[in-house]
């Protein structure tokens, strides 16, 4: 039986690394004439034999090069990558971007996204927060016109819903504040899955009675806006990335590929079954059959410590690990900063 030593090692490294970057299969006289082997093309080709043999390396029909298989790619990433370091101008730009976005979760999770395609050039996602996880801020209520009001909830996370109200009954300014300190004074600080639970008109018509018909105009919309604020929320970007990339340059392929992350739910699940941190997964390792050609790079970002939502890229197995991880980290790490640094910042509390 074959063993990885040194040498294989180092040839195994170049040619990932030069088909990641090319995208054209690699043979022995490539690899002696860009990198410094110290050693022959023949020796290159029979070290080459053996890592096919061993399952790093396939050979594609058309060429007399080699491609690394996702066996390669797993040991590439995990033992042979050098992680790519961004400039000081990039983190710059990057945390300056995200800083300047920061209002409410889901923009910044769209931008999030947003910036990561335009950053790797490929398709990338953002996930709102987990439901269980979301605890009430405040509720604000706001008026509009005589019979219009918006209705405001934060969540802990970040989250915001607005919804704008139409009313049965009329109302006034002082109505409207008393009923949003009610509701925000007795939950606060609860799950939204367990404020669900409550009988909130109840509460109300046995605390104020003054209260009671506004209540009744308003809690059932409050009750369909925690709903709705339960769902998980997925943004994609770059979809038309693909078409850029070779390996999608099969028409049925690219379908198939666009297909599969417009199956929003499915995709979502996916996510959110995924472990903590940074998670990649290669080819056969991704559970869902239809991504087995691909590469899915995820991680998690926080706020006040708890996690919240996942950003990451998909696209194929011949992807650029170091720069694509490095970006993600960095951009996971300041939507965590940019909300540490605007804790606090409240419209009514």
């Amino acid at each position: 039986m074959m063993e990885m030593n040194e040498r294989k090692l180092k040839i195994l490294q170049a040619i990932v690394s030069d088909f990641i970057h090319s995208a054209e299969p690699v043979g022995s006289r490539t690899l002696s004439r860009k990198y410094d082997m110290g050693i022959s093309p023949a020796t290159i080709r029979n070290e080459m034999s053996d890592l096919e043999e061993m399952g790093y390396l396939t050979h594609p029909h058309t060429s007399a090069g080699r491609v690394p298989s996702a066996k390669a790619y797993r040991m590439y990433v995990d033992d042979l990558m050098k992680k790519k370091e961004l400039n000081e101008e990039e983190k710059m730009a990057i945390a300056g971007r995200i800083r300047s976005n920061v209002s409410e979760l889901e923009k910044v999770a769209a931008y999030a996204a947003s910036l990561l395609s335009e950053l790797t050039n490929l398709t990338s996602f953002a996930t709102t927060p987990v439901p269980q996880e979301e605890r009430l801020r405040y509720v604000n209520l706001l008026p509009a016109d005589e019979r219009t009001v918006v209705l405001m909830i934060v969540a802990e996370s970040g989250k915001v819903s607005n919804t704008v109200l139409r009313l049965q009954v009329p109302y006034t300014e002082e109505n409207l504040s008393l009923l949003s300190k009610v509701i925000t004074h007795n939950y606060k600080g609860k799950a939204l899955s367990d404020i669900l639970t409550q009988d909130i008109i109840q509460l109300i018509h046995s605390d104020m009675a003054a209260l009671s018909q506004l209540a009744e105009n308003i809690v059932p919309n409050f009750v369909s806006t925690l709903e709705n604020m339960l769902n998980v929320d997925l943004y994609m970007d770059g979809l038309t990335n693909i078409f850029s990339i070779p390996e999608y340059n099969d028409i049925d392929k690219a379908r198939m590929f666009l297909e599969m992350v417009n199956r929003k739910k499915d995709f979502t699940d996916v996510l959110l079954h995924r472990d903590n941190g940074v998670i990649i997964t290669i080819g056969e390792e991704n559970d869902d059959e239809v991504m087995k050609d691909c590469s899915l790079i995820t991680a998690t970002y926080r706020i006040n410590g708890k996690l919240v939502g996942k950003l990451g890229v998909i696209g194929p197995t011949r992807m650029k690990y170091d720069e694509v991880t490095s970006v993600i980290e960095y951009l996971t790490d300041n939507i965590t900063k940019a909300f540490e640094l605007t804790e606090g910042d409240e419209h009514y509390e």
